[in-house]
């Protein structure tokens, strides 16, 4: 005949291990079915912003693309899209995939999230700028639309990221600045830095070294394909070709019809300007 005691026991120690793997809310099986379901959801979010950013750069997102961004197999993304599908966020044609206008407002929201995470630790936080881009990655789905909103307002509701990158608007807006590459400007043209892209890392960390950021003036001085030269900051810069190319800037008409009205003075001399030679008795 079993030990009452002993029988007791165990009762109780099962009882225990019921209690702490299904506690309602912090037990252990409901911690990990919402973690799984947040996993689900990040790899949903993170898809749907990389096919929105395939679209608005005119390229074909693929599943590939799709592998190399998540860091998941062929197998999963597949899973994905289906998933996605059945979501009504994509529509599939063979191998192609676009965004419903569901999957792009959704897209649009993440978006949101993340620039204005990055807009708050460059202007609000001690953060470095190297920092920004994979902590706003972190955090980003866990905002809710109220509290994107507070953040916005107690931001100013600004328009654009510490990058450049313009930052949706709760319904979805988002203003586009005219900009060129830096490699296509002409030489000694002024123009100002109006984005900085921040992927891949190791590019963009190169750009940061340098200490070039959003609103500085540039001057080109050379840009062949094996260096791009130019004046920023009070210093001149030298860069690779690709990291260059992930410079953005707006010409400064204005600044240069003022500097070929400086260069005219210094040429032709004005009255009492630098340019003209006086003469001066004995």
């Amino acid at each position: 005949m079993p030990n009452p005691f002993i029988a007791l026991l165990i009762a109780a120690a099962i009882a225990a291990i019921l209690l702490w793997l299904f506690w309602p809310e912090r037990g252990v099986f409901w911690r990990w079915q919402r973690a799984n379901e947040m996993t689900e959801r990040v790899l949903n979010e993170d898809a749907l912003k990389h096919i929105h950013q395939c679209e608005i750069h005119n390229r074909q997102p693929t599943m590939q693309s799709l592998a190399g961004s998540l860091n998941i197999s062929p197998n999963k993304v597949a899973d994905l899209l289906h998933r996605l599908e059945q979501q009504e966020y994509l529509q599939i044609e063979g191998d192609q995939f676009v965004l419903t206008s569901t999957g792009k407002d959704y897209a649009l929201r993440i978006i949101r999230a993340h620039r204005l995470l990055e807009r708050y630790m460059a202007d609000a936080t001690g953060f470095e700028e190297e920092e920004w881009h994979d902590r706003a990655e972190r955090l980003e789905h866990s905002l809710s639309l109220e509290e994107m909103d507070s953040l916005s307002a107690r931001l100013g509701n600004p328009t654009h990221d510490p990058h450049g990158d313009p930052i949706p608007t709760s319904r979805g807006e988002m203003v586009y600045a005219e900009r060129t590459p830096l490699i296509n400007l002409e030489t000694g043209e002024p123009a100002r830095i109006v984005h900085l892209e921040d992927e891949p890392e190791a590019v963009y960390a190169q750009i940061v070294a340098e200490g070039l950021h959003v609103g500085q003036i540039v001057r080109l001085i050379e840009s062949s394909p094996q260096r791009v030269r130019f004046w920023a900051g009070g210093d001149e810069h030298l860069l690779a070709p690709i990291v260059a190319a992930n410079i953005a800037v707006v010409p400064l008409p204005e600044e240069q019809e003022a500097l070929h009205s400086r260069r005219r003075v210094q040429e032709e001399g004005d009255p009492g300007g630098p340019g003209r030679i006086r003469c001066r008795g004995p």
